[in-house]
Protein backbone atom coordinates (compact mmCIF):
# COMPACT_ATOMS: atom_id res chain seq x y z
CA UNK A 1 0.00 0.00 0.00
CA UNK A 2 1.58 3.34 -1.00
CA UNK A 3 1.83 6.28 1.34
CA UNK A 4 -1.07 8.76 1.33
CA UNK A 5 -0.04 12.17 0.03
CA UNK A 6 -0.84 15.40 1.86
CA UNK A 7 -2.89 17.93 -0.11
CA UNK A 8 -0.39 20.59 -1.22
CA UNK A 9 -2.93 23.41 -0.90
CA UNK A 10 -3.73 22.46 2.70
CA UNK A 11 -0.04 22.14 3.55
CA UNK A 12 0.48 25.75 2.47
CA UNK A 13 -2.62 27.20 4.14
CA UNK A 14 -2.77 25.63 7.61
CA UNK A 15 -0.37 25.45 10.55
CA UNK A 16 -0.60 24.27 14.12
CA UNK A 17 -0.46 26.16 17.40
CA UNK A 18 1.55 24.92 20.36
CA UNK A 19 -1.58 23.35 21.87
CA UNK A 20 -2.48 21.49 18.66
CA UNK A 21 -5.20 23.76 17.29
CA UNK A 22 -5.18 24.51 13.57
CA UNK A 23 -4.48 28.08 12.46
CA UNK A 24 -5.76 29.67 9.24
CA UNK A 25 -5.70 33.06 7.54
CA UNK A 26 -8.76 35.14 6.69
CA UNK A 27 -10.02 35.40 3.12
CA UNK A 28 -11.08 38.53 1.17
CA UNK A 29 -7.89 40.55 1.62
CA UNK A 30 -6.30 40.20 -1.82
CA UNK A 31 -8.09 42.65 -4.13
CA UNK A 32 -10.97 45.15 -4.36
CA UNK A 33 -9.70 46.75 -1.17
CA UNK A 34 -10.86 50.30 -1.85
CA UNK A 35 -14.45 49.70 -0.75
CA UNK A 36 -13.43 47.89 2.45
CA UNK A 37 -12.94 49.92 5.61
CA UNK A 38 -9.56 50.21 7.33
CA UNK A 39 -10.93 48.37 10.36
CA UNK A 40 -12.19 45.49 8.23
CA UNK A 41 -8.89 45.15 6.35
CA UNK A 42 -6.92 45.34 9.59
CA UNK A 43 -8.99 42.60 11.21
CA UNK A 44 -8.52 40.35 8.16
CA UNK A 45 -4.75 40.55 8.70
CA UNK A 46 -4.71 38.43 11.85
CA UNK A 47 -4.84 34.64 11.87
CA UNK A 48 -7.80 32.66 13.19
CA UNK A 49 -8.46 29.18 14.54
CA UNK A 50 -10.27 26.64 12.34
CA UNK A 51 -13.87 26.10 13.50
CA UNK A 52 -14.48 22.78 15.29
CA UNK A 53 -16.96 21.75 12.57
CA UNK A 54 -14.15 21.88 9.97
CA UNK A 55 -11.28 20.38 11.98
CA UNK A 56 -11.89 16.80 10.80
CA UNK A 57 -11.93 17.83 7.12
CA UNK A 58 -8.69 19.81 7.49
CA UNK A 59 -6.99 16.93 9.33
CA UNK A 60 -8.05 14.55 6.55
CA UNK A 61 -6.41 16.86 3.99
CA UNK A 62 -3.25 16.91 6.12
CA UNK A 63 -3.38 13.11 6.75
CA UNK A 64 -3.43 13.45 10.53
Amino acid sequence: MPKVKTKSAAKKRFSFTGTGKIKRQHAYKSHILTKKSKKRKRNLTYSAIVHPANVKAVKDMLNM
